[in-house]
């Protein structure tokens, strides 16, 4: 995946994470997480932010998230959503898991 723009998908609403992906120039993958639940369950976003990312095959870029309590599977198709979103792809490929 090449990205093209700066990718956003969710709301800063109750439950939901909104995650905004750019390029960057370094290597690698710089997460900047801002959380209602930092202490709780910080550690864990940063993972499952970090998974999704990895399984689409991305680096070189900035994910910034700011998260009101949002579930796993919340944040890995926002993540994966902006991801799309800044490639200008629709080849969303959902599938069961």
């Amino acid at each position: 995946m090449e990205l093209v723009k700066t990718g956003m998908a969710g709301t800063v609403e109750s439950g939901d994470i909104l995650v905004e992906i750019e390029k960057q120039n370094a290597s690698g993958v710089d997460i900047q997480l801002d959380s209602t639940v930092m202490g709780l369950y910080g550690r864990r976003i940063r993972e499952v932010i970090q998974e999704t990312v990895d399984s689409c095959g991305v680096t070189g870029i900035r994910v910034t998230a700011s998260d009101k309590g949002a579930l796993d599977c919340t944040i890995r198709a926002r993540v994966k959503t902006a991801l799309l979103r800044a490639c200008d792809s629709q080849d969303y490929g959902w599938a069961v898991k």
